[in-house]
């Protein structure tokens, strides 16, 4: 019998590059390439299984991408400082080739979350393994990812999703959030500190709405990435009443028996997708609701194919169904295995073991 758990494991680490980097898919081209996001992630579901080894050769990768993007940022101060105009070109770019090439082509590339994400990841992989050599080996790629952020933070960016160019979006401040936070208290920076403080401040004050988070500025709605407030990068506690509201919101809207990303979401038709799921089982072991978390881990295993893999979302319940077919003839079926699926099943098995034991 398959076990979904060693499965998961077998399969982040066979598609990981011999350098390090993490493929998204393998099985569908446009994700034929390496997000800081999803490789944060991965290297953290790793982590917590004991692959410390695979986890610490994303971080290096991660740490050479940023020692080659250090001239770029710079640059990018500097047009910043001259009140130049800006192009999407000036940027960092969101995915690189395994090999760690930028991509020059017309995808998405503005968006700021994965950076947050690799700062908070880098720091949880030295909190479970004490590698703390890393710390001072990757200094100077921290202080220059968050010196990025402190440019860009404000700007409208693409979100998780790659989507929405033109919003500030409270998913990826929370990311930044986090790895910002987590860098302040590896290299015992009080500035950064004052910055995530900032941030939070901001969220606050205009991401809030009917007493729940919304998707982005001037939004109404949800997405179920606001989770990631919560955790892990913990901007708002998972008791905190704006929290407990926006997962209620979560639940009315988008939980079916999977978690849609959002009620608009037209992606494949807008299915349910696996990671959100986990996720939100995530925040149900952290919120004394085991029975739930519980559910939504059966759930997710019972998505897994004959092999185990596991798909980037579910079709059997869609938002729009008639842009499935758009989808299928553009790019092909839906990518399976998506690594950050298994990564967030790993992650969700573990908080549910840790309660059961």
């Amino acid at each position: 019998m398959m076990n979904l758990k060693e499965h998961s494991i077998f399969v982040l680490k066979e598609h990981q590059h011999p350098n390090g980097a993490f493929i998204a898919s393998p099985s569908f081209p446009n994700y034929h390439f390496c997000w800081l996001r999803d490789g944060a992630f991965i290297a953290y579901a790793l982590d917590l299984m004991g692959e410390h080894a695979a986890a610490r050769k994303f971080y290096y990768w991660a740490n050479n991408r940023l020692q080659e993007q250090t001239a770029k940022i710079d640059l990018l101060a500097n047009k910043i400082s001259a009140n130049q105009e800006l192009s999407d070109q000036d940027f960092l770019p969101t995915r690189y080739t395994l090999e760690g090439a930028v991509n020059e082509d017309d995808w998405p590339n503005f968006q700021l979350d994965g950076y947050g994400a690799w700062l908070w990841g880098l720091a949880e992989h030295l909190r479970l393994t004490g590698e703390q050599r890393l710390r001072d080996e990757f200094a100077a790629s921290i202080r220059a990812t968050v010196k990025y952020l402190t440019l860009c933070w404000r700007f409208p960016n693409y979100d998780c999703w790659e989507e929405f160019r033109d919003k500030i979006h409270t998913s990826t401040l929370a990311c930044l959030f986090g790895g910002i936070s987590a860098s302040a208290d590896l290299l015992e920076c009080r500035d950064w500190l004052t910055l995530a403080g900032e941030i939070k401040e901001f969220v606050h004050k205009n991401l809030i709405k009917d007493g729940h988070l919304v998707k982005f500025l001037g939004a109404e709605s949800v997405d179920a990435s606001l989770l990631w407030v919560s955790l892990p990068f913990n901007l708002l506690r998972p008791d905190d009443p704006v929290m407990r509201a926006t997962v209620k919101k979560i639940e009315a809207d988008l939980l079916h028996q999977g978690v849609h990303r959002y009620a608009e979401d037209t992606y494949y038709g807008g299915g349910e997708w696996i990671l959100l799921t986990a996720w939100l089982g995530w925040y149900y072991t952290l919120s004394s609701r085991d029975r739930e978390a519980e559910k939504l881990l059966y759930w997710v295993e019972t998505q897994a194919d004959v092999v185990g893999d596991l798909p980037e979302q579910v079709s059997a319940h869609l938002n729009d169904p008639s842009f499935y077919p758009h989808w299928l003839k553009r790019w092909g079926p839906v990518a399976k295995p998506l690594l950050w699926s298994h990564a967030m099943y790993l992650v969700l098995l573990n908080e549910v073991e840790k309660k059961a034991n």
